[in-house]
């Protein structure tokens, strides 16, 4: 090998600073793009050029110097090198032997690994078509599976599968045609579900509209029974307080009864509509349920608040108000059992339309109404109706009040029909004592309306005071106090006892009286008739009392607060009123009939100097009639009325006596008319006084009697009779002689009195001697009167 020398690196003297610069950044592997950059800047390229060039040769000089200081270390690298490359082709050679033998080998296993690279790839993707096919399976069968629901109705098992589709599987189905297809098909099928869904909700309005009447009305009757337990519960109580017959614990006992589950009475089958609402939440969609509901509830609200106009009200209304209860108490049931798909408000607003619907027609068929039965009828089912509706929470006082605003109209109706039973009562009154023949008769007459003055059993037949009128007004007076209550009980006043006696007033004043008073004043009625009528009237005023607690009694009222309170109805007055008017047709009657028997008078011969030792004819006819009158009056009058009517047909009498002397027709009257006068009135007085003892009055009227009555016709006769008349002018005397005689008519009567002629008192002397003096006296009596007038 060939060694070249080393060259020698000069360094020229003639570098520049900028060279040295620019030396020093090349070796220092500095960047030398800003001196370029400013080279190129100030158009000095050459220069720079220059300076490269030189660092150039400088480098190359530092080379030469570096191989000639190394020489023989580089020969000696270079003859390695060659060693090393010898070695290396031996290398290379052994190499690629033993690559051919791997290439021979490793094709084999390439080949053995390509094909198990295809395996494995083909693995995964029968892998994953695997999968992917049990997810399209898996969501096949969900999708028959819901169409399965869907086809048996089962609707919600149906939708949860279709969400189960949406949220786990949808977006996983890897064929995008099947995930394509299902999507379209979701939102058909739910709307299928919601039109099928709703179909047979439709069907569940139809059916529970026709079913709203049988609801109601038992609802209806089952508070019917309640009721009619509760009012025999309260009359066995109030029977049980007034008669003393059992005491508290035992009487609580026997009222106990079984209570019954309303609940369980009404049928109401509200699945289909919980159905309903319950597939609509699963939709999403449950405020379009709730509005379909109501929008369809209220119009067939409206529907059934419509009345026939094909059938009469009296024949529909059960049904109309059975119908509207029905429909509350399925609202009821929907509003506590259908988690929110009706709300409290709606039910009001549907409540208060069905009230102001009800009300309405309630005031347009009552005004129509003129039956009382009709009525009644129509207001306790109503009344049924709000006790139903109220156990439901609903506000039945407008409904209520409705009726009470009918309930004048109500009470007139039910006076016209009594004043017509009245009024037929009395024209088929007999105006004769009633005769009963058996302890039934006398219950059913008499016990039964507290009529009887004894409370001793009669001896049977019983003749009663009073004709069959009085029992039977009194049955009218009771039923009219029954219908009343029935009208009043149940309505918007626990406490209607007030009400129903001004109404019991008002028929026994405005009707009864009235129709008593029209009989009485009329000219149609006798002696006997009007005496009967003013005894009826008298056991009518007692009757008042058993109005009174009778009304009581069915208003729940104890009767002893009634009878503590001393309570009693106005027409018991008005009735005292109308007796007292009916006696004094009674007696205008008998002294009527006393008239036709005083007329007799006319034919006393006046002027005859005759005495009638046995009296007048007249008379007899007169005290017979009083016996008759007197005798009729005690059977069936009380005291205080038999008092009265004597005394009016006897100071009659004693009137009529003193107009005989006073009346035209009598010119003058001789002192045997006066002797024939004082006969009839002594026959009369002794009468008088019989019959005030014999009646018992004596005992009463202790400081009365019926001899008083006839004073003034006895100090007539006693004056006329008198021996010393002129008296009658002395104050003391006439005061206590004469105090019931008159001035003007003792001065007529003397002005006719005629002087008798002799024979009349006896003998000749005497009388002629007794009438002389008479004559002057009276003469005298005559000139004083005359001169007092």
């Amino acid at each position: 090998m060939d060694v070249k020398p080393k060259r020698k690196i000069v360094t020229e003297n003639g570098d520049t600073g900028e060279d040295l610069v620019l030396a020093t950044l090349i070796s220092n592997g500095d960047d030398v793009g800003p001196l370029v950059r400013h080279a190129f800047e100030m158009g000095r390229p050459e220069s720079l050029l220059h300076q490269l060039k030189n660092v150039v040769k400088k480098k190359e000089t530092e080379i030469e110097e570096l191989c000639k200081t190394h020489y023989e270390e580089f020969i000696l690298a270079v003859d390695e090198l060659r060693g090393v490359l010898v070695d290396a082709e031996e290398l290379k050679c052994d190499l690629s032997s033993d690559n051919f033998r791997l290439q021979e080998v490793g094709s084999v296993l390439l080949i053995k690994l390509e094909e198990l690279l295809e395996s494995y790839a083909i693995k995964k993707n029968v892998t994953e078509a695997v999968k992917m096919s049990k997810n399209c399976v898996m969501v096949l069968e969900l999708c028959v599976k819901c169409n399965s629901h869907v086809s048996e109705g089962r609707f919600y098992p149906a939708l949860k599968t279709i969400d189960l589709i949406e949220k786990n599987y949808l977006e996983k189905i890897p064929v995008k045609a099947l995930r394509m297809v299902i999507e379209q098909r979701i939102p058909v099928i739910k709307s299928h579900v919601e039109k099928r869904v709703c179909s047979k909700f439709n069907e569940w309005l139809v059916h529970i509209r026709s079913s709203a009447k049988d609801i109601g009305q038992t609802a209806i009757g089952h508070a019917a029974s309640v009721r009619q337990r509760d009012e025999e519960m309260l009359e066995r109580q109030r029977k049980a307080e007034e008669q003393n017959v059992m005491g508290l614990e035992e009487f609580s006992f026997n009222l106990e009864v079984e209570e019954v589950d309303e609940e369980s009475v009404l049928k109401i089958d509200l699945t289909p509509l919980y159905r309903a609402y319950h597939i609509h939440n699963c939709l999403g969609i449950p405020e379009q349920f709730r509005d379909y509901y109501y929008k369809n509830r209220m119009l067939q609200l409206n529907s059934d608040l419509q009345i026939s106009s094909v059938q009469p009200f009296v024949e529909s209304y059960q049904t109309f108000l059975a119908q509207i209860a029905g429909f509350f108490i399925v609202e009821d049931r929907v509003l506590r059992t259908a988690g929110g798909l009706l709300l409290a408000e709606q039910v009001e607003i549907m409540w208060e339309t069905a009230l102001a619907k009800m009300i309405s027609v309630l005031d347009e068929q009552f005004s129509h109404m003129d039956s009382t039965t009709h009525l009644l009828l129509v207001k306790d089912y109503v009344t049924l109706l709000g006790s139903t509706l109220r156990q439901y929470g609903y506000e039945v006082g407008p409904l209520l009040e409705a009726l009470d605003n009918c309930r004048d109209k109500y009470h007139k109706l039910l006076l016209e029909e009594c004043r017509e039973q009245i009024v037929n009562v009395l024209a088929h009154d007999s105006y004769e004592q009633m005769v009963l023949k058996k302890d039934s008769d006398y219950e059913t007459n008499v016990l039964l309306f507290n009529l009887q003055n004894s409370d001793i059993m009669p001896a049977f037949p019983y003749v009663a005071p009073f004709s069959s009128m009085v029992p039977d007004s009194c049955r009218i007076v009771r039923s009219f106090i029954k219908g009343s209550v029935d009208y009043l009980s149940h309505g918007v006043y626990a406490n209607f006892y007030d009400v129903v006696k001004k109404y019991t007033d008002k028929l026994l004043i405005d009707v009864l009286n009235e129709i008593l008073l029209n009989t009485i004043q009329s000219n149609n009625i006798g002696v006997s008739q009007a005496m009967q009528i003013a005894a009826n009237i008298s056991v009518l005023e007692r009757a008042c009392d058993f109005f009174v607690r009778n009304a009581a009694q069915l208003c729940g009222i104890p009767v002893r607060s009634v009878e503590r309170t001393q309570a009693c109805l106005t027409a018991k007055v008005v009735l005292k009123t109308s007796r007292d008017a009916a006696y004094l047709a009674l007696l205008n009657l008998v002294n009527n009939k006393l008239d036709e028997y005083m007329a007799l008078t006319e034919n006393i011969k006046w002027t005859s100097e005759e005495i009638a030792e046995n009296g007048n004819d007249y008379i007899n006819e007169v005290i017979v009639y009083l016996d008759t009158i007197m005798s009729t009056a005690q059977q069936i009058l009380p005291l205080d009325s038999l008092y009265k009517i004597g005394c009016g047909a006897l100071e009659h009498i004693s009137n009529s006596i003193v107009s005989a002397f006073l009346s035209d027709s009598v010119k003058r009257f001789s002192p045997a008319a006066v002797i024939g006068i004082n006969t009839d009135l002594k026959m009369l007085e002794n009468f008088a006084e019989e019959r005030f003892h014999g009646m018992g009055l004596s005992e009463v009227y202790k400081e009365g009697s019926f001899r008083g009555c006839l004073i003034e016709a006895r100090q007539l006769i006693n004056l006329l009779s008198s021996s010393q008349p002129e008296n009658f002018m002395n104050p003391v005397i006439r005061e206590r002689n004469y105090n019931a005689l008159d001035y003007k008519k003792v001065s007529t009567v003397c002005e006719k009195f005629k002087d008798a002629p002799d024979g009349i008192f006896g003998s000749l002397a005497t009388r002629n001697t007794k009438q002389s003096a008479k004559k002057k006296s009276m003469d005298m009596l005559k000139k004083r009167l005359k001169d007092f007038n």
